[in-house]
């Protein structure tokens, strides 16, 4: 059944964020799936053609006049969900951790989602729903971190556990529930194929955690399977 439901997602044309667009139109919501090239979507205007609920726009979440933009372009359409799902996993180790690429990390994983956030927090606040998430990771947890190395995701997904976590105090007045996700280890050009789930199993387990999120539960780590994660 067609529902009233608005969901906007970052890193919309592959992985996780390809299959939250997938499963969110199939149920009948309204996507705005945006993706930094849609020339280069392939995958993703297939499902523009499959669903007419689909709209695309092109964001590099990098470039933050660019979100200013859209979120402007968009200021009279009410967001129910916002998915912070782009980011960005260079490899470092103690020898070669290039500051550029540290910067950037940060720029994509850290900032963007506040970013994309306090830009569109008129749309959520107005929607019926009300929830923004960020697609962290365990990486990002100081308490799971037993094995060490990859020094530059581990300190930006931190980070944008630290951003998420204030906007989750900062935005409850206005009535909007916040959680940091993490999608478990999956099956994606990012993840690699010896990961342990494919992408349905990650974002249905996803999308029941969004479902349960309320202001009650606002401000928590949860993997898809529900747990809490600390932090």
């Amino acid at each position: 059944m067609t529902t009233a439901y608005q969901v906007l997602i970052t890193g919309a044309n592959r992985g996780i964020g390809l299959e939250f667009v997938r499963q969110y139109a199939r149920d009948g919501w309204k996507v705005i799936a945006c993706c930094r090239d849609l020339m280069q979507a392939a995958d993703l205007q297939q499902l523009v053609m499959a669903y007419p609920n689909i709209q695309t726009y092109a964001l590099d979440v990098a470039d933050f006049a660019a979100i200013e933009a859209l979120a402007s372009a968009l200021k009279d359409v009410k967001v129910d969900v916002l998915i912070n799902n782009a980011g960005v996993y260079p490899h470092s180790n103690p020898e070669a951790a290039d500051s550029g690429d540290w910067l950037h990390a940060f720029k994509v994983n850290s900032m963007a989602p506040f970013k994309i956030a306090t830009a569109f927090m008129p749309n959520i606040a107005g929607s019926q729903l009300r929830k923004l998430v960020t697609l962290s990771s365990k990486m990002g947890s100081l308490d799971d971190n037993t094995s060490g190395s990859s020094y530059i995701y581990r300190s930006s997904k931190a980070a944008a556990n630290m951003v998420m976590k204030s906007l989750s105090i900062d935005l409850r007045p206005y009535g909007i529930s916040v959680a940091v996700l993490h999608p478990g280890w999956v099956q994606t050009e990012m993840g690699g194929p010896d990961a342990l789930i494919d992408t349905q199993t990650s974002v249905s387990g996803l999308r029941q955690v969004i479902a349960d999120l309320s202001l009650a539960n606002s401000g928590q780590f949860i993997a898809y399977d529900g747990q809490v994660i600390n932090w």
